[in-house]
């Protein structure tokens, strides 16, 4: 009872044949480049054979899976519900088949289980909707070595990191980070021996390597945030992050005065965001209360709340030439076997005025970066230090690990763990790694 009409989109089953088909069904000619619409427009037509309109088929039986799109019909909608209403339910793909187990499999009855985890994990697009924690370049800063020659110098045991000559390369650096979305940056100069000394006075020279840097970037990206670090150990010839009496011991109080000079140096030339790195006692009130008496009270401090006296730091020290001469940094730097130490260290810099609590290292101290997170309202900043990026480029290197996967996996647990932002040598790469998955 099938006719075609010639030009026309659709086969049509003959309409009068109401009894002897369930319902009219059109599907698309081969030939077809017309439109049909139903001439069925009296009301007694209507309410004798509206129950008996039209079904849509989703695809005939020679189409093959790429079959054309089906065209609309001109169907009011009282017409399609009145098809359904009357049982003329247009076809639709069957439902697949159940996948075939493999050959072996036991037949087991379904275990009791009203919760199944498994079930929000399912397809990928399942699991990205239930994602707790995401991931994007604007939670990186990208720490920048600077040093006053024109060249970059590759750093050995940070295979993909220089020192930026701080008039070119360093602006093409920062260039490239802002281009996939990385807007935040810090700097670490490596200073000349000749400027170096037991004091430190070079951290609070105006016209120094990083006031200049600063003024420069500022001049070509006025929206870019800068964190400057503030210690001594670049700009000693001890090597350490503060003032070394004759005995050895570390000088607090004489220390901080310098670092207050220092941070209001960094201010004046334009950093957003000032970073006490040293870890001697009371240093950021001291700053805070500098800063705001020289009307910077817009400026930021990130203290290093958490700075253990790690072995992560290796690969550092040797980017800034920056080695203690003799000892170590364990009477100012916290202890790695110490937890509850750090809610003493949060609090202080809590009370003395801190705007952002960092710390360092990263993945190996979850556990205080969370236990900073649960107990502070304040941005929680991790610090994946260079040890924790050479390992994983060394990996990488020896085929040992996939690079790309576990730099990405390693900066997500930092998130979860709690970290608001995440200073890390992979902001580029990561960056350019999560623009190429949304394209």
């Amino acid at each position: 009872m099938a006719s075609a009409i010639p030009n026309s989109q659709f086969t049509i089953i003959n309409p009068n044949s109401f009894d002897s088909h369930p319902y009219i069904a059109l599907r698309p000619h081969p030939s077809s480049n017309l439109n049909l619409s139903s001439h069925r427009t009296t009301s007694t037509n209507l309410r004798r054979r509206s129950l008996h309109l039209f079904a849509v088929r989703a695809s005939d039986s020679n189409n093959s899976s790429h079959a054309a799109p089906l065209h609309k019909l001109g169907l009011s909608d009282a017409q399609c519900e009145a098809a359904v209403v009357a049982g003329n339910v247009p076809e639709a793909p069957p439902v697949p088949p159940k996948p075939a187990s493999p050959v072996g499999t036991p037949v087991v009855p379904s275990l009791p289980l009203n919760r199944r985890p498994r079930r929000n994990r399912r397809t990928p697009a399942l699991r990205e909707a239930f994602q707790e924690t995401t991931i994007s370049p604007a939670n990186f800063v990208y720490p920048l070595f600077i040093h006053e020659g024109e060249e970059d110098t590759p750093i050995g045991a940070m295979p993909g990191c220089y020192r930026l000559g701080w008039r070119h390369g360093l602006v093409e650096e920062v260039s490239k980070a802002r281009d996939v979305g990385v807007n935040s940056i810090v700097l670490f100069p490596k200073i000349p021996d000749a400027l170096k000394s037991p004091t430190g006075d070079e951290a609070y020279n105006d016209n120094g390597l990083v006031p200049r840097s600063i003024r420069l970037l500022k001049d070509k990206f006025p929206d870019l945030v800068i964190y400057t670090d503030v210690a001594l150990d670049p700009y000693s010839s001890d090597g350490h992050d503060g003032i070394v009496r004759e005995d050895g011991v570390i000088m607090n109080d004489e220390t901080v005065h310098q670092l207050c000079k220092q941070a209001v140096s960094q201010a004046r030339a334009g950093a957003d965001v000032v970073s006490p790195s040293d870890m001697m006692d009371g240093r950021v009130g001291a700053m805070r209360a500098a800063l705001d008496a020289e009307g910077f009270q817009h400026v930021s401090i990130m203290s290093y709340t958490a700075k253990y006296a790690s072995s992560f730091y290796g690969p550092f020290r040797e980017a800034l030439d920056s080695n203690p001469r003799f000892g170590d940094k364990k009477t100012y730097q916290m202890n790695p076997a110490n937890y509850r130490e750090a809610l003493t260290e949060m609090r202080e810099d809590e009370s003395e005025g801190a705007d952002i609590l960092l710390v360092k290292p990263g993945l190996p101290y979850l556990d205080i970066i969370r236990l900073l997170r649960d107990n502070s309202p304040l941005p929680i900043a991790a610090y994946q230090v260079s040890g924790e990026y050479s390992m994983i480029k060394a990996g990488g290197t020896l085929k040992m690990i996939d690079e790309e996967k576990v730099m990405m996996e390693s900066l997500l647990c930092l998130r979860r763990a709690g970290a608001d932002i995440i200073l890390t040598y992979f902001a580029l790469q990561a960056a350019r790694s999560l623009c190429g998955e949304k394209r």
